[in-house]
C-alpha cells in the first residue's frame, strides 16, 4: 500500500532562506541579527519564520482527530510491566488523538488509545462525529488503524523518518487533556531510543515538543508538515522528554494492518542476551561487540542454519547489532521467508551464515529420595526428576537443578536462584551430578567461571566470580 503523498509547498515559506534565518535568530540572538541586518529586516525574517509554523498548524489541525473508544476500558493498552516513570500518558476515559492519512478516512493512532475496542468515536476539528472501525492493531509497536466512512477529508502526508536529524524542528499536534487542536513546538532531542520499556520493538524519536495525556496517537511533524512520528509516550515527572514511533516503522505496520488486519514478523528461534564485561572477557571479545546467543530452539530457522549457543551476532544484513533490542527489531521488520545474512563470531573468528526466517507466532517458545551435592561454589544441586520437573514447570530433561544457595560460599551467587538448572560449566556439558562435580574440580583458585543456566525455560550465560577477600 502507498500512503497519501500530499505535500505542503515549501515555496510558500521562502525555502531555505527562512529556515536559515530562524536558526540564525536562535543561535546568535535577535539583537545580533538586528545589528547586522537591520531591525526591519530582522523583524521581517522572524515574521516569515513565524508564518512557517502558522501554516503548518493551519494545515495539520483539520487532519488531527479526537478518538474515544465506544466502550470504556480501564486498562486499555497500559504497559503495566513498565517502570512507573516511563509510561504511556494516562489518558482519561480512553481519550486520545489520531491523524488522517487518506481522504477516504484512514486514521493512524496508538493501540493503547483504542484498547480492545472494535469501534471508536472519532471527532473531527469541525465537530463532525463518526463511528470508526478499528481495522487492525499491533501491541508490539503500539500502532492501530481506524477507518471512518467519509470522503474528501483533510490529510497529512507520511514523511521519511530515516532523514530525521537531532536538533531539527519538531511540531506535535493533538488533544492533550481534551484541549483539541493543540500545537506545540520543539526539537528532535534524540533518535533510535530503545530499552524504554514501553513496547516490544522500540526505535523511538525523542522530542522536547510538549506531549501530554491526550496527545497519544497524534502526529509529530517536520517543517514540511510531514508526519515523521506518532506521539506515544512521556516520562512522568520529567520535562521535555516525549517519544514518538518513527513514521517508517508506522508505515510498515499500517500497510500490513490495512491489507490483512494483522502483522506478521520474521522469527529466528534463538534466545539472546547482552554481552557484559565479564562475558566479553570469557568469550574473548570487546564489550558491546554484538549480542550473545544464549539458546537455539530445536527445529527453528537458526538451528537449521547451524547457529549455536555461545555465538556472537555482530551484523544482520549489513546492520551492526549493538543490543538485543536492535536485533529483535530488525528481525521483526523482515517478512517470514526472507533470506537473511548474519555475521557471527565463533571462537573469536567471524563467520557469515545465511538464514531463511520463519514466522513469529503469538505463543512462541522463549529464550529461558534425591542425590545432592554441595561444593566450593556455594551451590547445592540435585538431578532433575519428575517431581522437580512438575514443581518448577521444567521443559528440559537433563541438567542439575540448584536446590540451595549458600551465602557463605566462596563465590558470589547473587545472579542465581533456587530452581535454576545448570546446563553447562566452562566448556563442559552438565547432565548429572557427576558431570557437575568433575567440572568443579577443574576450577582454579580465584578463577571466574562461565556457566550456562536455564530459568523458567529461558537459557542464558552467567559469570560467577570469587568473592573479594
Amino acid at each position: 500500500m502507498t500512503l497519501n503523498n500530499t505535500r505542503i509547498s515549501v515555496k510558500k515559506w521562502k525555502s531555505s532562506l527562512v529556515l536559515f534565518s530562524a536558526l540564525f535568530c536562535l543561535i546568535s540572538g535577535f539583537p545580533l541579527l538586528a545589528k547586522t541586518a537591520g531591525l526591519e529586516d530582522a523583524i521581517k525574517f522572524l515574521d516569515q519564520t513565524q508564518n512557517v509554523f502558522i501554516d503548518i498548524a493551519a494545515k495539520a489541525k483539520p487532519a488531527v482527530v479526537n478518538i474515544s473508544p465506544a466502550q470504556a476500558l480501564s486498562h486499555a493498552g497500559r504497559q503495566d510491566e513498565a517502570p512507573a516513570e516511563r509510561r504511556r500518558p494516562e489518558v482519561p476515559q480512553g481519550s486520545g488523538s489520531g491523524v488522517i492519512i487518506d481522504k477516504k478516512g484512514l486514521i493512524i493512532t496508538n493501540q493503547h488509545v483504542v484498547g480492545d475496542a472494535k469501534e471508536v468515536e472519532v471527532r473531527l476539528s469541525d465537530k463532525r462525529k463518526f463511528t470508526g472501525k478499528v481495522i487492525g492493531r499491533d501491541s508490539d509497536t503500539d500502532v492501530a488503524v481506524v477507518k471512518i466512512e467519509a470522503s474528501d477529508l483533510p490529510t497529512l502526508a507520511v514523511g521519511d523518518s530515516s532523514k530525521v536529524k537531532v536538533g531539527q524542528w519538531a511540531i506535535a499536534v493533538g488533544n492533550p487533556f481534551g484541549l483539541e487542536g493543540t500545537v506545540t513546538l520543539g526539537v528532535i532531542s534524540a533518535t533510535g531510543r530503545e530499552s524504554v520499556n514501553l513496547s516490544r520493538y522500540e526505535d523511538f524519536i525523542q522530542t522536547d515538543a510538549s506531549i501530554n495525556p491526550g496527545n497519544s496517537g497524534g502526529p509529530l511533524l517536520n517543517l514540511k508538515g510531514e508526519i515523521i512520528g506518532i506521539n506515544t509516550a512521556i516520562i512522568n515527572f520529567a520535562q521535555g522528554i516525549g517519544f514518538a514511533i518513527p513514521s517508517n516503522m508506522v508505515q510498515e505496520i499500517v500497510t500490513q494492518l490495512v491489507s490483512t488486519g494483522k502483522v506478521t514478523r520474521g522469527w529466528l528461534g534463538i534466545g539472546i542476551q547482552e554481552v557484559s564485561t565479564d562475558l566479553a572477557e570469557k568469550f574473548h571479545i570487546k564489550e558491546g561487540e554484538g549480542i550473545l546467543v544464549s539458546e537455539v530452539f530445536e527445529g527453528d530457522p537458526a538451528a537449521r542454519a547451524g547457529i549455536q549457543p555461545g555465538d556472537i551476532i555482530t551484523k544482520i544484513n549489513g546492520h551492526d547489532i549493538t543490543s538485543t533490542s536492535t536485533l529483535s527489531r530488525l528481525i521483526a521488520s523482515l517478512p517470514p521467508g526472507k533470506k537473511t545474512d548474519m555475521v557471527i563470531l565463533r571462537d573469536g573468528k567471524p563467520k557469515t551464515i545465511s538464514i531463511t526466517l520463519g514466522e513469529r507466532k503469538d505463543e512462541q517458545k522463549v529464550a529461558s529420595a534425591q542425590k545432592e551435592t554441595g561444593n566450593l561454589l556455594g551451590i547445592t544441586v540435585t538431578e532433575i526428576n519428575p517431581d522437580l520437573k512438575e514443581k518448577y514447570k521444567l521443559k528440559i530433561e537433563k541438567g542439575v537443578l540448584i536446590s540451595k544457595l549458600d551465602s557463605e560460599g566462596r563465590y558470589d551467587t547473587d545472579a542465581l536462584k533456587e530452581g535454576d538448572v545448570i546446563k553447562k560449566m566452562r566448556d563442559d556439558k552438565i547432565e548429572t551430578i557427576n558431570d557437575f562435580n568433575e567440572a568443579v574440580k577443574k576450577i582454579k583458585e580465584n578463577e571466574s567461571v562461565l556457566i550456562y543456566v536455564n530459568r523458567e525455560n529461558r537459557s542464558f550465560f552467567i559469570v560467577l566470580k570469587p568473592k573479594e577477600k
